[in-house]
């Protein structure tokens, strides 16, 4: 255990002499928490936050490029589950997609200093509340529902851009993504698997316009990175959130969201308690 320990502080010396300031288990740690959360509606970002602080990470231009990399690792899985979607036959489903993308990439370009500035325990906190909250009154309204869209490829353009004014509410931190086009794919129609089937295929325009604009701030700092540390965080979080994917579908066909509603507001509370204390 103690030569493990030391093991682990030379890694994290050795980074540091790079100007990369993570280990190998902190990129693990992040990489985990990227895949498992970013396809749930429990916020990645939230969740990414918090693990940053409760390792007091520093949010360094190089720690910042990491976490471009495992986003990117993060759209891979979508690529790897949905690859039979990448045709001209959907042709019409990417076009809804497309266009479920422009509230939340207008909105997040216009205003991105101003979200940035959010990024604090403080937002996420009661974010996570408000979120499992409307999430159990969600389900609780819809328990008995018949949804009339049974497949994504189904949804209307109409219903497409609802879903994208909905996930304009995910740029406040610790909201989530997913958990915002959910809702939204729910309250249009959506049965919960196709909601979640299309937050997925949604996170693919999203995550790369946020990572591009990340990237083209941040890649001269990849440079510094250490690149065995940045792969072992790339490997864990695109396997992780290709896991998390197919399982959740699964899961999604015998439960509903109250789960999740019920870890957001406890998690939320947690948060809420350490900030108090």
């Amino acid at each position: 255990m103690i030569e493990s320990h030391q093991g682990l502080n030379l890694i994290m010396i050795e980074s540091h002499r790079d100007g990369f300031t993570m280990d190998f288990l902190q990129a693990i740690i992040l990489g985990l928490i990227e895949g498992v959360t970013e396809f749930l509606p429990i916020s990645s970002t939230g969740h990414m936050i918090v693990a940053s602080q409760w390792m007091s990470l520093p949010q360094t231009d190089e720690n910042k490029a990491f976490e471009v990399i495992i986003q990117l690792a993060a759209i891979l899985a979508v690529v790897a589950n949905y690859r039979e979607k990448f045709s001209l036959t959907y042709i019409d489903l990417w076009m809804k997609v497309s266009l479920a993308f422009i509230p939340i990439g207008a909105v997040g370009l216009l205003f991105h200093k101003q979200i940035k500035a959010m990024f604090t325990v403080e937002v996420v906190a009661p974010m996570f509340i408000i979120g499992g909250i409307i999430f159990l009154i969600i389900e609780y309204l819809h328990r008995n529902k018949t949804y009339p869209v049974q497949r994504v490829e189904d949804l209307s353009y109409k219903q497409a851009l609802w879903i994208g004014i909905a996930q304009v509410c995910a740029l406040i931190p610790g909201t989530s993504r997913a958990g915002a086009s959910i809702v939204g794919a729910l309250l249009v129609g959506l049965s919960r698997k196709a909601s979640a089937e299309f937050s997925f295929l949604l996170a693919l325009p999203v995550m790369l316009a946020a990572s591009g604009f990340d990237l083209l701030k941040h890649y001269q700092d990849s440079n510094n990175s250490n690149w065995l540390v940045l792969g072992v965080g790339f490997g864990v979080a695109f396997l992780s959130a290709w896991l998390v994917m197919r399982w959740f579908i699964r899961f999604l066909e015998h439960f509903t969201f109250v789960a999740f509603g019920v870890y957001r507001i406890i998690f939320g509370a947690l948060l809420l308690w350490m900030i108090a204390s």
